[in-house]
């Protein structure tokens, strides 16, 4: 990327959306950034603003979240108006969504969600592990994987979800979901 100047338009028939297109969905972004920032803001208003321990009350930082949200999107809006944004590069990757792969990869987040009062924070987690990985090997054009890699896959998610659930439930101390009564399943 040269920062010296902006990036030139590219040549007629490439896959980048007309400049009006784009500088309409630049706009969009910072209006989205602007909207969210005033829904931070309506939330921040519900919270007590009582001075706590270091004289801050609990809704301090939601309150900065919301205003450097409203900066970022003032920002972004700004530079929507003013010519789009400027020296962005050529964005990477294929030109359409591969819809298979995010449907691995929803599957195992919404399971996770749906599941994890059900067989427990390991296996839940595990199993998101195990279906996003196949997604994300799809979304490279990777075989997806057999059985062999399937197990393998959860036995590794079950690695790294069981020493969470211990570093969250005996050292922090928060309750999560379990399906046993010793506390590691």
């Amino acid at each position: 990327m040269n920062s010296s100047r902006p990036l030139e338009p590219s040549s007629p028939g490439a896959s980048e959306p007309p400049v009006a297109t784009r500088g309409a969905g630049q706009l969009l972004v910072g209006l989205g950034a602007l909207g969210l920032a005033a829904v931070l803001a309506y939330g921040a208003t519900s919270i007590s603003s009582e001075a706590g321990y270091a004289g801050v009350g609990p809704n301090f930082l939601p309150w900065v979240i919301s205003a450097a949200m409203a900066i970022c999107g003032s920002l972004l809006i700004f530079e929507a108006l003013t010519g789009g944004y400027r020296q962005m590069e050529t964005p990477s990757g294929a030109p359409r969504g591969d819809w298979v792969a995010l449907a691995w990869v929803s599957a195992g987040v919404l399971l996770n969600a749906t599941l994890i009062t059900t067989i427990g924070f390991i296996l839940s987690c595990a199993l998101c592990f195990t279906l996003a990985v196949r997604g994300l090997r799809a979304s490279e054009g990777k075989p997806a994987g057999n059985l062999r890699q399937t197990l393998i896959d959860a036995v590794t998610g079950m690695l790294i979800a069981a020493p969470v659930y211990w570093l969250f439930t005996k050292l922090l101390a928060v309750n999560l979901p379990g399906i046993s009564s010793s506390g590691w399943i």
